[in-house]
């Protein structure tokens, strides 16, 4: 059984996201943005075995406790950006499907808001990092690196069904219909 914890760092006000198996008792980090005693408890208290760290993008507000976790723990780490994590990454490339923590999770390559931009299928929910936010676009450098951003989104994500809920890395929890009826740039 999966459940997800959300944490909300302060500095940058990026979400952060702890993925539990309670079969397995595994846990998934994604965007490890500032570890705090409370996350570290959470992880503690069921005990949980962390095994993997997922990246959306290369931005510190969603990188900073990486350094901290690898301090406490010896996660798997999961990016598209070989600088992060050095020999305990799996460098992602594309679009597939990795098994972690008993758990199939489908990644996406979302170039635009970063050349590294990844968003994670679990489930019915994505986590689009700053890809798409409620109601917005994730920002971009250009109008090329917008058109990249829109078209990835469109044949990857917004394909996704109504009740499909994205996670974002800044702001609240959308569905897929919402995003379709209220985000101007879908419409």
């Amino acid at each position: 059984r999966m459940k997800i914890y959300f944490h909300l760092n302060l500095d940058g006000f990026s979400n952060c996201y702890i993925i539990t198996n309670e079969k397995t008792m595994e846990a998934i980090i994604i965007d490890p943005g500032i570890i705090t005693k409370e996350f570290i408890e959470q992880i503690e208290n069921g005990p949980f075995n962390l095994v993997a760290v997922l990246i959306t993008h290369n931005h510190k507000s969603h990188i900073r406790g990486l350094e901290t976790i690898k301090k406490i723990y010896t996660p798997r780490i999961y990016a598209a950006d070989f600088d992060i994590a050095g020999s305990e990454e799996t460098i992602l490339k594309g679009d597939g499907i990795v098994q972690i923590a008993g758990l199939n999770i489908a990644y996406m390559a979302i170039p635009g808001h970063s050349s590294d931009s990844m968003a994670y299928k679990i489930g019915r929910m994505i986590f689009t990092g700053d890809a798409i936010t409620s109601g917005m676009l994730g920002t971009t450098s250009s109008t090329y690196a917008r058109q990249t951003l829109i078209t990835n989104i469109q044949s990857k994500i917004m394909s996704q069904q109504d009740d499909t809920i994205l996670m974002p890395g800044h702001g609240p929890p959308v569905s897929i219909a919402a995003e379709r009826k209220y985000n101007p740039t879908f419409q």
